[in-house]
């Protein structure tokens, strides 16, 4: 398959790939043929990151081939990706003109030795770090931390930490994770989880009709094969990293996407990559009001992108049932860090976490003969994870077309690192370094001064990846969809 014409793809083809990643089934029905993957060579890693990268996005193209397809009517558009710019994107695709992104760790947050091994400490959000340092009983220095992690047990301390709503993870072997509990359960579940719902909207299979068009299928008549997301309206209840990912691929193909935030919430450093082509609005839904707001944004939302706590909006009133109620057809895709089974479907968590708990800090160790725990070098988990969100929700969408059912997805860091560490080893020559060719040549105009981003990792014939507006910061639109 000869790959679409895009300036800063690569021209080198390697071969196509037959993913596992890919098989997001609807209806019983399997991705679209595979993609073309072109450029060469791989982050360094004991595991296969850059296959992981490429296969992830690649996933995620497909799906909107396949969406394309049926929306419009059409064979399915060719789909490639260039390997090395996915592992560039899986770091970051922003690249300041004259200002820097803000600093994103916390000092608390890091690898501690323990009296018995290693721990890792996220306190990156304020009520994280209190949590820990109030358990650690010290001020909030790293140093401080340090002393106080070291002269304790690393299980005892995040049994603590843990009760305690901090966020930590002592590092297990994979070994040690296979023989977990959690570990077992998050093995036995399923890359995605697919749950359909009873169909509540007229399926169309081709073309829209000329009139009476069902609102659930056929959102908006601004939507084309170049810009086929035009219309749809995506609700974004997630934050750092894998569900802004997921929301800003469907931006860049059109999706109409509105981020809610509570009133505490930061994440300086992340919110400039994150965001393009987003409205990014709050909501404290502590209140009655606020929660009210969003039930009449979800009554006109197409897709729900969410990545609270497992039992977060069932406990106020929003469960999937509820959800769904509230607007049949809806398409429903959720994000859990330790997986949605086991004792640990609860705890809260984040990339390095999940890499400390899992075995892949500890195998990286080995893998570079290093002391200390040695995590991915990029947030593989998150990104991946990410990619494969936006792969759900548009499988979900295509299987509207086709049923004018609703579907929920389910998808965790956890299982995504059980499918990377089933790939250990890949390709082991070096990424070209980056160079001015790949980044687009546009100017982004964010609400921090202007930026460059790298060319778009993937290309699916007809349809350009590009944003309709440029980053902006948190709270900074209004709780309403435009019209």
């Amino acid at each position: 398959m000869r790959a679409p014409d895009c300036p800063g793809l690569s021209s080198t083809p390697v071969r196509p790939v037959a993913s596992p990643l890919r098989l997001i089934h609807s209806n019983g029905r399997a991705m679209p043929a595979p993609f073309e993957v072109l450029g060469r060579g791989a982050l360094p890693s004991a595991f296969a990151v850059t296959e992981l990268a490429t296969a992830a996005i690649g996933t995620a193209a497909l799906a909107l081939a396949d969406y394309t397809r049926e929306r419009f009517g059409v064979r399915l558009p060719a789909v490639a990706v260039d390997r090395r710019l996915a592992s560039f994107w899986f770091g970051a695709a922003l690249r300041p003109r004259g200002w820097q992104v803000p600093a994103v760790r916390d000092a608390v947050t890091g690898d501690y030795p323990t009296r018995d091994g290693w721990l890792r400490i996220h306190a990156n959000a304020p009520h994280h770090r209190a949590a820990a340092l109030a358990v650690l009983g010290c001020d909030g220095s790293h140093d401080a931390a340090a002393r106080a992690i070291s002269r304790r047990s690393g299980q005892e301390l995040e049994d603590a930490l843990v009760a305690a709503h901090a966020c930590a993870a002592v590092m297990r072997s994979r070994h040690e994770w296979s023989r977990h509990q959690q570990g077992l359960a998050v093995a036995r579940e399923p890359l995605f989880h697919i749950m359909r719902h009873e169909a509540h909207c007229k399926p169309q299979s081709t073309h829209p009709p000329a009139s009476g068009r069902d609102r659930h299928a056929w959102p908006s008549a601004t939507a084309s094969t170049a810009r086929p997301l035009a219309g749809l309206r995506v609700l974004d209840l997630t934050r750092v990293l894998a569900g802004p990912v997921a929301t800003r691929f469907l931006a860049g193909y059109g999706a109409t996407v509105l981020r809610i935030d509570p009133p505490w919430w930061s994440e300086p450093g992340m919110v400039p990559e994150v965001t393009p082509g987003k409205r990014c609005a709050m909501l404290d839904l502590r209140q009655d009001g606020h929660l009210a707001q969003l039930k009449a944004l979800l009554k006109r939302a197409d897709v729900l992108v969410h990545g609270l706590r497992a039992d977060a909006l069932a406990r106020l009133g929003l469960g999937e049932q509820e959800r769904q109620a509230l607007h049949p057809g809806l398409v429903d895709v959720c994000l859990d860090a330790y997986g949605w089974t086991g004792p640990w479907r609860y705890r809260r968590g984040f990339d390095s976490l999940v890499q400390m708990s899992n075995g892949i800090a500890h195998a990286g160790m080995l893998h570079f003969g290093k002391d200390r725990p040695t995590p991915l070098p990029v947030q593989a988990l998150d990104q991946a994870t990410g990619y494969l969100m936006a792969a759900a929700a548009l499988r979900g969408l295509t299987e509207r077309l086709r049923t004018g059912a609703g579907v929920a997805t389910r998808v965790s860091l956890a299982r995504t690192g059980e499918l990377l560490k089933s790939a250990l080893g890949g390709d082991d020559t070096p990424l070209a370094p980056e160079t001015d060719a790949d980044l687009s040549s546009s100017i982004e105009a964010t609400e921090w001064g202007p930026a460059q981003r790298l060319r778009p990792p993937c290309v699916v014939e007809g349809a350009g990846m590009h944003w309709d507006s440029a980053a902006s910061a948190l709270r900074s639109a209004a709780p309403e969809w435009p019209e």
